[in-house]
């Protein structure tokens, strides 16, 4: 195990495995696309332990509370993190967070799009710390997401090769 499983054990985190996503969905993409020394990831959604897509379903600031909005972007930060780790098959390559795009689903009034995606911001300087953690970022507002996900975040990392 390398430094960064041994932190998420430290931190009682435990990554849920592949999405399992409707019998229905077809998804033609990568959820992680490693181009030399980047990781682009595909936007991901909040997952259950077991991978399902999680609860609870709605618009932040409506159905839901920016609290909830925000431990909907910590699932998503989990989800991004088995990805990654599937992918590259150990987080320990990861040299640093470039960018991350945090989308709230919310009416146009909803002005706390940052509070919800420092859920995701959170668990990722938490686990890589200060310096690796550290990323640019954006939060938006999104009329609809898929499946009514309250959150979808996509990023971009620096790997070693």
């Amino acid at each position: 195990m390398g430094q960064i499983d041994d932190r998420l054990t430290a931190l009682g985190i435990e990554l849920p495995p592949e999405v399992v996503v409707p019998p229905d969905v077809v998804l033609p993409f990568a959820f992680v696309n490693v181009r030399g020394d980047r990781a682009i990831v595909s936007g991901h959604g909040p997952q259950a332990p077991d991978g399902t897509i999680a609860g609870p379903f709605g618009r932040v600031g409506q159905e839901l509370t920016v609290e909830q909005g925000f431990a909907s972007a910590r699932l998503v930060a989990l989800s991004i993190l088995g990805s990654l780790q599937r992918e590259l098959g150990s987080l320990d390559r990861i040299t640093g967070w470039a960018k991350a795009l945090g989308m709230v689903r919310c009416d146009a009034d909803f002005q706390q799009h940052p509070a919800v995606i420092n859920g995701f911001s959170n668990v990722i300087v938490e686990v890589f710390g200060p310096e690796i953690g550290r990323h640019a970022r954006s939060a938006v507002g999104m009329s609809s997401l898929p499946f009514g996900m309250p959150v979808e975040i996509e990023a971009e990392v620096l790997i070693q090769t």
